[in-house]
């Protein structure tokens, strides 16, 4: 997260946390796309089926919004860090509903009537992640769907650490900390999981 990002958002948290109806407004388009690309990443084939992710993507934002008293901004990028492991709260849930549900099968039904999550609407990821996956996270519709795809490919802790460190925005230290890892281990990890993804994303249809 840039500095002015940064500076951004700690006065729209301030000001939201005093009653300004229009900072809530901004965070929210501040931070939608980037919400809602992590939480595609997270949510598998599986939950896409049943739900659209700009679903998970508000219900995150409200209850953010709801509890942003309980909040408190200390380094950039807490509030995104905060809002997503909201919607990963969501997430779960969601999958969890879904599994409980399978065992009675005249209880298998999606869980809202929209159509699949390709039709989501999204107005375009404002840029690459960092510049060490220039060619990978694109600002198209298709392109995020491709992403996707190749993910999911990967083994379940390549997937994590690329969603940590190049999507969530962790630091080294606080993916290692997540991850039970060390620093180095997690850069190493990092570094073999992102050839992984280049080679998938290639491959990808």
């Amino acid at each position: 997260m840039d500095n002015s990002l940064n500076y951004q958002t700690q006065r729209l948290v301030t000001l939201a946390q005093n009653g300004d109806e229009s900072a809530l407004e901004r965070l929210c388009k501040v931070y939608n796309e980037r919400v809602l690309r992590i939480i595609r990443m997270r949510m598998g084939p599986e939950l896409r089926t049943k739900m659209q992710s700009m679903d998970l993507v508000q219900d995150a934002f409200i209850s953010a919004l709801r509890s942003l008293d309980n909040f408190t901004y200390k380094n950039e990028g807490d509030f995104l860090r905060w809002v997503s492991k909201i919607a990963e709260n969501r997430i779960r849930d969601n999958f969890d509903k879904i599994h409980a549900n399978k065992r009675d099968a005249r209880k298998e039904i999606p869980l809202n009537n929209n159509s699949s999550s390709t039709q989501d609407t999204f107005v375009g990821i404002s840029g690459p992640v960092d510049n060490t996956t220039p060619s990978l996270i694109m600002s198209k519709r298709e392109d995020l769907n491709k992403l996707e795809k190749a993910m999911e490919k990967l083994k379940p802790e390549y997937r994590e650490v690329i969603t940590l460190t190049k999507i969530e925005g962790f630091t080294y230290k606080e993916a290692a900390e997540k991850m039970g890892k060390g620093s180095d281990a997690v850069r190493m990890l990092l570094s073999r999981a992102i050839t992984a993804l280049s080679q998938s994303f290639e491959k990808t249809e």
